[in-house]
């Protein structure tokens, strides 16, 4: 490794925003934003005909809830899949919506994109935490 790039390696890790920890939250949180958009898209191209990367308006709707709802998750850095949490946070509507389209996309993902579909079932293996209630 050269020396320039040694020494922006060990800037990168000493900036207080590129804290690992804080960094492997976020890549979870990502990666799960990125599973929940994969998802989508094979559902509405098999379901609304859709083409391409392009969702239909329904699909669009539900894809920015799914993001609002993972940004503002309570549990943070702690966030369990949806299916193990204990604080149900999506409207009932949109949780059947999601549930029916994850259902249908779920076994389907293990061919079109294994490691995802894999590291999805890792992180639904995960205890849930639980939230605590401020006193």
């Amino acid at each position: 490794m050269h020396r320039r790039q040694h020494e922006q390696r060990q800037a990168l890790m000493t900036r207080p925003d590129r804290d690992p920890a804080a960094q492997s939250a976020f890549i979870r949180r990502a990666r799960e934003f990125r599973t929940i958009t994969v998802m989508l898209r094979m559902y509405c191209r098999a379901h609304h005909g859709s083409k391409g990367p392009l969702l239909c308006h329904d699909c669009i709707a539900l894809h920015d809830y799914a993001r609002r709802r993972l940004e503002r998750c309570a549990f943070g850095e702690a966030k369990p899949t949806c299916a193990k949490c204990t604080v149900h946070c999506y409207k009932a509507s949109m949780r059947e919506r999601v549930r029916k389209a994850m259902g249908w996309a779920g076994p389907r993902m293990l061919w079109c994109h294994p490691v995802l579909a894999v590291r999805h079932l890792v992180d639904g293996r995960r205890p849930a935490p639980t939230l605590r209630r401020p006193r």
